[in-house]
């Protein structure tokens, strides 16, 4: 038996392909033990047990993005992070890495034990934590092409899907038409009526919000039904009409089926998730960051199934006045969803299990 250490956490964009990973493994591999590092205050203390997985905690390192006065605590949060993590890698046969503040040490620790490590990048520009990684180990894989000098030999893999999604894509390859028309229903919406999904990532989008609030008269007098997920921190705003606020989307896998045009942000799992099952977007990047969120949909933008808008411009207005243009680009796209990201969770299994023999 092996016990393999997946690092991912903080924010779902790290936590849903680990949790794609840790699916595969325990698929091929049932009697291996799969432990999760994380950290206090990250959403893996949440998602991560309720998929029927352990986490163990270690101190997090945060990084400011700019020069503060903080930067001066990193070493001290940085070798009591490392010490812990060599704990729990010390009877580690493999960890796999998916970048955020909790990867970072457990990288170290596992360069110091000698452990096999597998780095996964989703995002087309790298975080500062894989990055890192992916000089420790000849072992890294890459969801999308990356102009890195790091990740020059990665293999290709794509993203792992959620299962909801890989199971829907599944099910609808052989009639998408047929499926999106169902997956309306199974929402509740009218299935004649186009359909617009709003989402600001897994906490919602305060941003997004206040712009939708402002257009939401315009687009419900055109017969328009629009599925808004806030945010469970967000208030909840009134359901009106064919207007369908809630905190949180639990079937997502129906919301990108039955969604005419989804607007949201272009993280990247939401845009291995949109190309699998969804038809046509309106990508507003977070305007923090590295600029990973402008790059994780130009693929999709060149297939002509997404749009990219600064959040500067994404305005009542624009929207009001770019709706009609928006639903007519929707048209015109295939109902087909993509295979392409359906067998990357298992691409990155058979590189691990490499890792193990190769030691």
């Amino acid at each position: 038996m092996a016990t393999i250490v997946l690092a991912g956490g903080g924010t779902a964009g790290h936590i849903e392909p680990a949790l794609a990973v840790a699916r595969a493994w325990r698929g091929v591999h049932p009697e291996d033990l799969i432990v999760f590092i994380g950290t206090e205050d990250g959403l893996e203390n949440t998602i991560i047990p309720a998929a029927g997985f352990t986490v163990t905690q270690i101190p997090k390192v945060a990084v400011a993005r700019r020069p503060s006065l903080t930067w001066l605590r990193v070493p001290v949060q940085l070798f009591s992070a490392v010490r812990a993590s060599r704990i729990i890698l010390r009877d580690a046969d493999l960890l796999i890495g998916f970048g955020g503040y909790v990867s970072a040490p457990t990288y170290l620790a596992a360069r110091i034990t000698g452990l096999p490590t597998v780095i996964h990048e989703a995002n087309a520009k790298p975080g500062w934590a894989n990055r890192l990684g992916a000089l420790m180990t000849p072992y890294v894989a890459v969801a999308n092409p990356v102009d890195s000098r790091e990740f020059t030999d990665a293999l290709l893999t794509g993203m792992p899907l959620r299962s909801d999604v890989a199971a829907a894509f599944v099910a609808s390859r052989s009639d998408f038409q047929g499926a999106r028309i169902g997956a309306k229903k199974r929402l509740g919406f009218d299935e004649k009526a186009p359909l617009i999904f709003i989402m600001g990532g897994s906490q919602g989008s305060v941003a997004i919000n206040k712009e939708i609030a402002g257009a939401l008269p315009a687009l419900l007098s055109k017969g328009l039904s629009i599925l808004h997920s806030v945010g469970r921190a967000n208030p909840l705003p009134k359901a009106e009409g064919a207007y369908h606020p809630v905190a949180y989307v639990d079937a997502m896998a129906d919301a990108y089926l039955a969604s005419d045009l989804i607007i949201a942000r272009s993280g990247a799992v939401t845009c291995s998730e949109f190309r699998a099952l969804g038809r046509y977007a309106l990508f507003v990047p977070l305007p923090i960051g590295n600029g990973e969120q402008f790059l994780n949909a130009r693929t999709l933008v060149a297939d002509k199934r997404a749009q990219l808008l600064e959040q500067s411009q994404f305005t009542s207005a624009y929207l009001i006045e770019h709706i009609d243009e928006l639903l007519t680009s929707s048209a015109a796209a295939p109902p087909d969803g993509s295979s392409l990201d359906l067998d990357a969770a298992e691409k990155i299994v058979a590189l691990g299990e490499f890792a193990i023999s190769a030691r």
